[in-house]
Order: structure tokens, then C-alpha cells, then sequence
């Protein structure tokens, strides 16, 4: 791709990129995790920007603006696995509270013929930069109306009171507070600290440190609730797959905070797949301040070979670990 050195928009409705997912991602065999298929909408966003003439670097750079991905909404159709390469088109949609708007479809090679493999909704607004150097170059006008002094309002807020928890990885409890519930499914609530390499630009979160937040948390809520992956995997050759995750962010967090993070089980679908709530909240002061919020789906698939899974329904056990026992 090549690099572009100022900002030259075209009137292109649509761009197209093509992309291979992260080695990183395939944790298990081949396939690709809902985290990395994320990243591949995350790149193909970039790059229709780019490709628009609003390359990020370019736009922070120049014209002190971050380029944020403030919510996202992905349904994953087929599995992607590494090596395959993928083709993503971006097309524009209407624009709504000073966000772009923009749907992004993944297709992908398969014996009979391509195959869209994901669907994504993404909102982008560009966040000015308070933090460096001398005052950069008027925004252009076309990006003025997508320009933000922050993100979100930080409007909702809980005593800290509310809840008791250390801080660490596997600081975790089920005992979570009213306060920070929205339903009476099992729930877990985590609280960490934020690593600078969770960030960007310079200090905040970005979407894909509150995706890697989402992964974990249901890792930790699974393993609180006796159905681990390593167990899962070991006695029955289950693994967890997602066909829909989405993030909305609702404030700014920022590194080193202390973040809280609510997962809770808010509907088990027959015995299928199962809804999760994410909930993520600031500690500042006395006070949790809610700065993302998210929704997440889990099927459980076997095993059958290296190269092949099926999907499965949920037994008693795992029943009983999402509430619907």
C-alpha cells in the first residue's frame, strides 16, 4: 500500500483491500479468532481512510487528529483460518452524531466459489489531539463535523463503594454488586491496570485493547464457572466460537487507570449458544465511570480433525455454567 502524504479525498463510495489474517490469532488449529477477525475490519477501515486521501498517520500528524474506532458491530458468517486471503470492501453509510459510518464485507475463497464471511458495522470518529507539540493545520473541512474533543460523556457513574476487588489479572469475583448488573445471569466483575500497549494516541484505550479486554473476560468468567477452555478442550474436544461480538465505547480510558470489567450471561438460546454482556468502568476518585459497553455470542463447536469442527449443544454442565440449569 502506498503511503499518502497529505489529505486529497476522492469521492469514492467504496474501497477495497485485500488482507490475511494474524498468524497471532489461530490459537486453535487453524482458525481465527473473533478478536483477530475484528482486526481485519479495524485494517480494512484504515485503509479505505487511506485510500480516501485520510491516512491516520497523516491526519494525527498534520492535522492533530486520532483516528478512533468507536464502536463496532461484527457478525462472522464462515471461518477464516490463516493463509487465507480475504477481500474486504468498505462502503460508506449515512453519518449520525459526528461519526462516520461505515459497513465492512469479508469474502473469502472456498471449494464452491467465494463466500461472505463477515459483516461489520463501524462508527469512526477523529479525536483532536491535547497532548503534543505546536498547534497542527486547520482540520479540513469535510473531516471538521467527525472532529472530537472527547469521546463520549462519561454520564454514568457508580460508587466505588459498590464494589470490592483487588486489582490484578486474576483479580476476579462473581459477587458483583446491583449497581453494576442488569440482569441475574452468573456475572464476574475483573479489575486491572491498563498497559500502555492497550493504547494509542498517546494515552487512550483503543478498540482493540477493549477487544482484548472482551476475550479475556470470558476466559476468566468460563474458568470461575468450571468449564475452563483447557478443561473443555482436554475431556471433550470443545471449543468456544463466536458469530457475534460488538463494542461500543461511551468514554475515555486512559493507561495505567484502574479498569473494571462486568461480564454477565443474559440469554441462553435453547441449548446453542448463549448472550454476554461486557461492561467496562474507570476507577477515578470514589467513583466507577462507565467508558465501554459491549455484547458478545458463544456456540461451542467439536473438534473433528485438524482442519475441521462441528458444532454442538450445550450439555448439563455447561447448561448449568450459564445460568440455564
Amino acid at each position: 500500500m502506498t503511503a499518502v502524504t497529505d489529505v486529497q479525498p476522492t469521492a469514492a463510495p467504496a474501497t477495497s483491500t485485500t488482507l490475511r489474517p494474524r498468524f497471532e490469532g489461530t490459537n486453535i488449529c487453524t482458525w481465527t479468532g473473533f478478536k483477530h477477525v475484528n482486526y481485519l475490519v479495524e485494517e480494512a477501515v484504515l485503509d479505505h481512510l487511506r485510500q480516501r486521501g485520510w491516512a491516520a498517520r497523516t491526519l494525527f500528524e498534520q492535522y492533530g487528529l486520532g483516528v478512533e474506532l468507536t464502536a463496532i458491530d461484527t457478525r462472522i458468517l464462515h471461518a477464516l483460518h490463516y493463509d487465507d486471503e480475504v477481500r474486504a470492501t468498505v462502503t460508506a453509510r449515512p453519518e449520525r452524531d459526528g461519526a462516520m459510518r461505515l459497513r465492512v464485507a469479508i469474502e473469502a475463497d472456498r471449494p464452491g466459489g467465494a463466500v461472505k464471511a463477515v459483516s461489520s458495522r463501524v462508527s469512526v470518529q477523529l479525536r483532536i489531539d491535547d497532548r503534543h507539540g505546536s498547534a497542527p493545520q486547520p482540520v479540513p473541512a469535510e473531516l471538521a463535523a467527525h472532529a472530537v474533543a472527547r469521546v463520549g460523556d462519561d454520564s454514568r457513574r457508580v460508587p466505588l463503594g459498590a464494589l470490592a476487588l483487588e486489582t490484578g489479572r486474576g483479580a476476579v469475583t462473581q459477587d458483583v454488586p446491583a449497581e453494576l448488573r442488569t440482569g441475574t445471569g452468573p456475572a464476574i466483575a475483573w479489575r486491572w491496570r491498563i498497559p500502555y500497549f492497550y493504547c494509542h494516541a498517546t494515552v487512550r484505550l483503543q478498540m482493540s485493547g477493549l477487544l482484548r479486554q472482551m476475550e479475556e473476560v470470558v476466559d476468566l468468567f468460563l474458568a470461575e464457572r468450571g468449564v475452563s477452555i483447557r478443561t473443555l478442550l482436554d475431556e471433550q474436544d470443545w471449543i468456544p466460537v463466536v458469530p457475534h461480538s460488538s463494542i461500543t465505547m461511551l468514554g475515555e480510558a486512559l493507561m495505567e487507570e484502574d479498569l473494571v470489567t462486568v461480564l454477565e450471561v443474559d440469554h441462553v438460546f435453547k441449548t446453542a449458544t448463549y448472550d454476554a454482556r461486557m461492561d467496562c468502568y474507570v476507577v477515578r476518585g470514589e467513583e466507577l465511570v462507565q467508558v465501554a459497553t459491549g455484547r458478545i455470542t458463544h456456540g461451542y463447536a467439536h473438534i473433528d480433525g485438524r482442519g475441521d469442527w462441528s458444532l454442538v449443544a450445550f450439555d448439563e454442565r455447561m447448561l448449568t455454567a450459564v445460568g440455564a440449569r
